[in-house]
């Protein structure tokens, strides 16, 4: 297999990174939107110090050093230096709970950590653990003090007692690079051990889907820690000689949009939520504002161009540069995806697992895109389909350099998503049609049977039922043996909906059980008469959700 990467020795993020550093070191590297981004050089000289410090106080290869922060340029200067001294890196989701963090930490048995100031009370509030040594990442300074424990006084006398220091070590491609403890739909964290071949070479198969230069700038918004995000989102980037730019609050409509206009990315990665609220809140609101284009927007021809109309201005709001919008991390809505291709923006679909570093298959931006599918296989990877039913359709098995070691310290979990054939075992099932596009059905653990055994695919149905401008989530789910959906609503445009009626809370409640039913059966009218919904239920409470805004379903399913 053939990467067409010069200059590359081996598939470690070292080697990468001297790559990068080699070719582009005048380049602008990482920076904060609206502030200037410090070059490829001055990173560089970062990371050798952040290296230093970190051999001085004892990392050795294979130790684990966790990473907890929001995004920010330092993010990648620690994420490269724990990497290319052949520690593994731990990074951890801001999202998470803190006795969360807790168990990684303890469960990783992490010698070091990097935390961000807002984070650091998360740290200090760790009970016993493995921390030497702990360094802010804001300044990339040594803490002297975490939780009235002189970490740096007790590991300046350990490092007394060494006999010898331990200087450069070779770090190889097979090496563990990173453990990613996955917080799923499932409820079950695990953590995924991804070897410096793992991300690499996925990293290197982007070439296959966009041709990618150091004059490309990206805007990151989708946290570091998940591996979407840094292996396409930091690690590609960096392999390219391009920019990437942090948003320092949250992203709210208003930050994003004065982001835009600061940075005019040409790059970025969103997950399927991001562009399905501007299409819900900017574009269709918008078209349905007008008594014409509402009704214009029901016949396909004039659907088509008022969309080319709408993508043009949203292409605008953008910043004008824009030439690859990556989607993954969950299931694009079709509803969402039509007005994408119609509008002519340039979206691509990716789908993956933090278990494959992430990328398994996306459709190259010069090839003909297919509705709902995630396109062909990446470079070096062969997918292909388990025990496929009449019409082809099974579980989606995978090979490829980017597959996953196996989980930490499990290996009962880890058999059970390899087969004996050494394929990987997604748990997502789809078919592959004659040109090798996949198209994915849903999660096999959330098919639900019918009586008359039909395979029905609650993700399916949710995207037919997210069409309504009023619904914000919907879960369906199988319950006393029959379908039923909970539906969260866009609550100011529920409140809009039922103060122009000028009723009581009780007469709302009567409202809200009535908008529910016409909802029902105006979605059973597009579902095949197998998989019809018997009931709607009102989800008061927004619905928990995984650091890539995929419901939680165990907490509402079990």
């Amino acid at each position: 297999m053939q990467y067409p990467y010069e200059n590359l020795e081996n598939f470690t993020i070292g080697a990468l990174w001297q790559r990068g550093l080699g070719m582009y070191s005048k380049n602008p590297s990482l920076a904060w939107v609206g502030e200037e981004a410090m070059s490829y050089e001055k990173m560089g000289a970062k990371i050798d110090a952040m290296k230093a410090l970190l051999k001085a106080n004892g990392i050795h290869k294979g130790d684990k050093v966790l990473l907890l922060s929001e995004n920010m340029p330092h993010w990648g200067v620690a994420y490269i230096s724990i990497t290319s001294l052949g520690a593994v890196v731990v990074p951890v989701l801001p999202d998470f709970h803190p006795a969360e963090v807790h168990h990684i930490l303890r469960h990783s048995e992490a010698k070091a950590v990097f935390v961000s100031s807002k984070y650091q009370g998360t740290i200090e509030d760790a009970p016993s653990s493995d921390v030497e040594f702990v360094i802010n990442l804001d300044t990339l300074t040594l803490l002297e003090d975490i939780s009235n424990k002189s970490y740096l006084s007790q590991f300046k006398q350990k490092m007394k007692e060494k006999i010898h220091k331990h200087d450069a070590t070779q770090v190889n491609e097979e090496d563990l690079c990173a453990i990613i403890y996955t917080s799923g739909t499932t409820g079950h964290s695990k953590g995924v051990m991804l070897t410096h071949k793992n991300i690499v070479t996925n990293a290197m198969s982007s070439h296959s889907v966009i041709e990618i230069t150091s004059e490309d700038t990206f805007l990151s918004v989708l946290p570091l820690a998940h591996t979407f995000e840094c292996t396409v989102g930091l690690i590609v980037p960096l392999l390219h000689g391009s920019s990437v730019y942090y948003v320092a609050k949250t992203p709210t409509p208003s930050v994003l949009l004065k982001a835009f206009e600061l940075v005019k990315p040409t790059m970025m990665l969103s997950v399927p939520l991001i562009i399905e609220k501007i299409y819900k809140n900017k574009v269709l609101a918008k078209l349905n504002g007008s008594f014409l284009t509402k009704n214009l927007y029901k016949i396909a021809f004039f659907r088509k161009q008022l969309n080319k109309i709408a993508g043009k201005k949203l292409l605008e709001t953008f910043g004008g540069r824009l030439r690859f919008f990556g989607i993954g991390g969950a299931a694009l809505s079709p509803f969402v995806e039509q007005f994408l291709l119609e509008a002519d923006f340039p979206y691509v679909v990716g789908y993956g697992l933090t278990e494959t570093a992430p990328l398994l298959a996306g459709t190259p931006l010069e090839k003909p895109k297919k509705f709902k599918s995630t396109g062909p296989a990446m470079y070096g990877v062969t997918l292909k389909i388990k025990d496929a039913d009449l019409h082809g359709e099974g579980e989606i098995c995978a090979k490829s350099p980017s597959v996953m070691r196996g989980y930490y310290k499990d290996e009962e979990k880890t058999k059970e998503v390899f087969d004996e054939d050494g394929w990987f075992l997604t748990g997502d099932l789809g078919h592959l049609d004659e040109d090798g596009y996949l198209f994915i059905s849903g999660r096999s653990k959330n098919v639900i049977i019918s009586a008359s055994g039909e395979n029905i695919y609650p993700e399916q149905i949710e995207s037919v039922i997210n069409q309504n401008e009023l619904v914000a989530d919907a879960l369906v789910m199988e319950m006393d043996s029959k379908v039923v959906a909970r539906v969260y609503f866009e609550q100011e445009l529920l409140d809009e909906k039922l103060n122009a009626l000028h009723i009581a809370d009780s007469q709302a409640q009567k409202e809200i059980q009535k908008l529910l039913e016409e909802m029902r059966q105006e979605v059973n009218e597009q579902l095949s008469s197998f998989s019809k919904v018997s009931r709607f239920i009102h989800q008061a409470e927004p619905f928990v959700k995984t650091p890539t805004k995929k419901i939680k379903r165990y907490l509402y399913t079990e």
